[in-house]
């Protein structure tokens, strides 16, 4: 573990956590470059608090509000205005820490452009023992580092994502790559992927968003064209064939859910 102190920045890492006790170390371990190490914790009953201090964090306890919601207490907890989030199943690459201590020392010393509110980096998924390298699960963009002056996380349910919260701002990449290194198993996965679609039919239907039928049976071909065979997810091997047939299933459920919402509205 990395405890020098004068090695760090002025940068708080940001996770918000429920029973992460196996993934955590790895994370924060990944983290300690950072000078503000921050968990959001919503009342584990494993270890992931105990780990979390041993790594230096400071741990906030806040029952869960949902995906942006939580994430966005948890930013404004931070010591710092710049924030770099992560989830406790991810980790900092040694390249991807260099890319963020230059554009962080950049903005301590005033060279980084004042348009620009935060940073997107490549994230490869670890996908039924493999790194996805193409297709749906590479480089999986995320946008992690930003300054919540300018910037924030949405306050959507679950797929939340960080807008700027002013006009005129601008979003650069970063090089190296962010690790997901989620050990789920298939199963554990589709369930989570089960859920995730139930909330966004919710999230459309409470809008008012009906999906036609075009709707219903062309999303999942054209992410099928677009990330399998254009963006060459089939060299994956098998994984990278599950991983985008899981999406595309998502895609058909997402929108059959809305309608079945949608339908009892309307008998209703």
């Amino acid at each position: 573990m990395n405890t020098d102190a004068n090695n760090r920045i002025a940068l708080s890492a940001v996770l918000i956590t429920l029973n992460a006790g196996k993934q955590i170390a790895a994370a924060l371990e990944s983290l300690q470059f950072c000078s503000d190490l921050l968990v959001v914790d919503s009342n584990s009953s494993d270890n992931t608090v105990e780990i979390a201090e041993k790594f230096g964090a400071r741990v906030v306890q806040q029952n869960w509000l949902g995906f942006g919601p939580q994430k966005k207490f948890a930013v404004a907890q931070a010591s710092h205005d710049w924030v770099l989030c992560l989830d406790a199943d991810e980790r900092i690459t040694p390249e991807l820490q260099r890319s963020i201590r230059t554009v962080i020392q950049q903005a301590q010393q005033g060279l980084l452009p004042s348009d620009v509110a935060g940073f997107d980096m490549p994230r490869c998924n670890f996908f039924l023992g493999r790194y996805l390298r193409h297709g749906e699960g590479y480089p999986d963009y995320s946008r992690r580092l930003f300054n919540r002056q300018f910037a924030n996380w949405s306050d959507d349910a679950v797929h939340e994502k960080v807008e700027g919260t002013t006009h005129n701002v601008r979003f650069e990449k970063l090089q190296g790559d962010l690790l997901h290194e989620s050990a789920e198993s298939l199963e554990s996965y589709l369930n989570k992927q089960n859920r995730y679609t139930t909330i966004q039919a919710q999230t459309l239907a409470a809008r008012g968003k009906w999906p036609g039928f075009a709707k219903l049976v062309l999303s999942p071909v054209v992410r099928f064209i677009k990330f399998y065979l254009v963006r060459k997810g089939f060299q994956d091997g098998w994984p990278g064939l599950v991983h985008i047939a899981i999406g595309c299933f998502n895609s058909f459920m997402k929108y059959a859910k809305t309608r079945e919402l949608m339908q009892q509205k309307r008998e209703r």
